[in-house]
């Protein structure tokens, strides 16, 4: 079982990571959601044309939206 060491690091079992074509200097995202960590392997060029048919709200300008994002990270949100 990996244990996670004074550095933080862990050490992902060999036939894992055999099976995940994962090897070392490989990128990886780390995702934490409700006390699970998941790692996902960067593909190059993996997302490309993932945001291609999003289009934006002309109505705000980039500064709004800015400003809407920051004022929604330092308000804390309440649940009812």
């Amino acid at each position: 079982m990996p244990v996670l060491s004074p550095k933080r690091q862990i050490t992902v079992p060999k036939d894992l990571c055999d099976r995940l074509r994962i090897r070392a200097g490989d990128e990886l995202d780390i995702f934490e959601h409700e006390g699970r960590v998941t790692l996902i392997k960067k593909r190059k060029g993996a997302s490309d044309g993932v945001l291609r048919n999003l289009k934006g709200e002309r109505g705000f300008s980039d500064e709004e939206s800015l400003m809407d994002t920051v004022a929604s990270r330092q308000s804390p949100v309440s649940e009812d």
